[in-house]
Formats: structure tokens, sequence, C-alpha cells
């Protein structure tokens, strides 16, 4: 070959993308061969996953030349690992737990022993030992210890909630914000306002509140143990990383791509399966972006997708069962708890 000749699409070097869909954001890296990360993506998921995940895949496809670097693979996860996972033909889709505990994390902590995580809407807690999750707790009912929590009440003392960090370090001598849910924190921040607190003192007891409350709840009962990791959206604040620092005693790590950690593992449990693995092409089944060897970018533009819920009457159980039609046609479904509710994609 010349070195005027363009090539081919077997000679383009192997890229892998993860995505990790949220209630409240939506993440996506790609990784090359080498597993560093060499484009990202954070969208606001604003109650449509289907389209949160194109934009996410759009700006990722943006930051490469597709021309020269090729994704072969791609993994899901998060709330909506399995509805994007079959838009994009994902040959891994996986749990958080699964995708930030043990490919993400472990692959840049290996010594890791503790993993903080809290999102939009959900926390949770993976108690690591000897490279192998031996216990976690996600969140219940309760969202005071959530980044939800946080926006909701950032326009109280009047500041941008990416403000709220920088503020609260500032603090001498934090209020002291009741932490045993989101209703009796919010009932007693309104009170510290109304009699005269500084506005400093009121961002960093907030941040101290959404620590002690997921101590309380997430982390009842779990043995923290150093290295402690941070992640998700709400690591980024770091009035909440001093508060869990003076809480716990110790340094927290938090990751400049902390908050893009279920993407990033999700890319290398994906860098990891064979391409033969991955879900079939077009005329063979259902994937709708995967060429013969690559991920189309444009194509996952243009399909239409949408779900629905169905009941199957065939059994006793009554199951809900999800379908994901594109353009018309079922590419896949889940909720079906025997075959008899299970539902054929159409070729």
């Amino acid at each position: 070959m010349t070195a005027t000749q363009p090539e081919t699409a077997e000679q383009k070097p192997d890229a892998f993308l993860g995505i990790d869909i949220g209630s409240i954001s939506t993440k996506g890296v790609i990784i090359d061969s080498q597993r560093q990360i060499i484009a990202r993506s954070y969208q606001w998921t604003e109650g449509n996953p289907v389209n949160a995940s194109r934009r996410v895949i759009a700006e990722l496809g943006g930051q490469i030349d597709q021309s020269k670097v090729a994704v072969r693979t791609v993994g899901t996860t998060g709330s909506a690992r399995r509805l994007v996972g079959a838009m994009c033909g994902a040959s891994v889709i996986k749990n958080e737990i699964t995708a930030h505990h043990a490919v993400g994390t472990m692959f840049l902590h290996p010594d890791v022993r503790t993993i903080l995580e809290i999102g939009g809407q959900n926390s949770k807690i993976i108690c690591v030992d000897g490279g192998i999750a031996v216990d976690y707790a996600m969140n219940t009912l309760c969202a005071a210890g959530t980044g939800a929590f946080l926006s909701s009440q950032a326009h109280r003392p009047g500041v941008e909630v990416k403000q709220f960090g920088e503020i609260a370090l500032t603090s001498k001598k934090p209020a002291n914000i009741a932490a045993r849910c989101t209703v009796s924190a919010e009932s007693d921040l309104v009170h510290k306002i109304q009699v005269g607190y500084a506005r400093e003192d009121i961002i960093a007891g907030l941040c101290k509140s959404v620590s002690v409350n997921y101590l309380n709840n997430v982390g009842k009962g779990k043995n923290i143990i150093t290295p402690v990791v941070f992640q998700g959206g709400v690591s980024k604040n770091v009035g909440i990383v001093k508060a869990f620092e003076d809480k716990l005693g110790t340094t927290v790590i938090v990751d400049p791509d902390g908050h893009l950690m279920g993407a990033f593992g999700a890319a290398l449990l994906a860098a990891e399966e064979p391409i033969s693995a991955r879900k079939p092409v077009e005329g063979d089944a259902t994937s709708c972006a995967m060429k013969s060897d690559e991920l189309d970018f444009d194509a996952l533009q243009e399909f239409d997708f949408e779900t629905r819920e169905i009941e199957c009457n065939k059994c006793a159980n009554h199951c809900e069962i999800i379908c994901v039609n594109r353009d018309g046609k079922l590419i896949d479904s889940w909720g079906n708890r025997c075959e008899k509710g299970e539902l054929k994609p159409r070729h």
C-alpha cells in the first residue's frame, strides 16, 4: 500500500465505547487499545435516554477521527443499559456494580478497598477485599444524599450548585443541618437561612449533611477501609469531598474522570470481548449501528426507536415485557420470566 492510499477498516486502530445511562445524566467514553480515554461526553438525560445516548455518541464521534479509528465493540451500563444496548448492538450490558468496581475502579486503583459513589438520584457503596467486591449497598427512597437534592436546594442560598464546593471551603463553622432525610434537611436549611446564618456556613453545613446522610444510610454497617475512592457527579463538589474526609479521618481519592467511571468500566469490558461476541449486523438480527466490523456513528442518528410495554397472558406470571422497536420492527425485549413470553426479533 502506498502512502497516499487510505487505510482500510481492518487496518484502523481498535477503539471501544462505553456508555452509562443514568436517570439524571448520561456519560460516554471511547478508549483506545491501550485502555486510555480518547473521547469523553457528559449530557443530561432529561427523561429521554434514547436522545441522551444519541447526543453522547454523536459528541464522542466528533472527538475522534473516524477515518483513522474504528470502534469495534460497545458496552452499556446504568438504568437504561438494556434499551441503549439494543440500540447500539452492544456486546456487553452490565449493571453499575460490575462496571464501577470490577473493571473501572480496579483498573485505576488496584488496591482500592472502599468505593463511595453518589450520582443524581442514586448512591452506592462497594466494599472490596483482595480485588473482589465483598459487600455493597444502594440508597433506598431517601434522596438527601444525592446530586438531585443538592441541585434542588441550590437556589435557597442564592448560588449555582457548581459553586457550592468552593464556597463551602471558606466556612470556618459549618451549620448543623439535619441529615435524617430530604424533608428534615430542607426544613432545617430554610430555618438556618431565616435566622441569619452566613451563606458559606449554610452551604458547608449542607455538604456535611450529605456526607452524614450517606454514611448513616448507604454506608450503615459497612466497614469503610482505606484507600477510599469517591465517584459520581457529586464527587466534583470539593465541599463534599472535604466533608467525607473530615468524617472518615482519611484522604478520599477523586479521579478527574471519576464521574465517567461507569462508562469507562463498560468500555473496558467491551474491550475484553471478542468482536465476534457482539450482536449480529442488519439482515442477520438486530444491531442498528454496528456495521460489519465497526460502529457507524451516523446510523444511530437516523433510525427511529420506540419502547412499549406489553403484558404476557400466556401463563399465571402475567409478565410485563419491555419491547424496543427500530423503525417499527422489534429488535429486543426483556422482562419475561419463562420461555412462553419470549419474543423473537424480526429479520
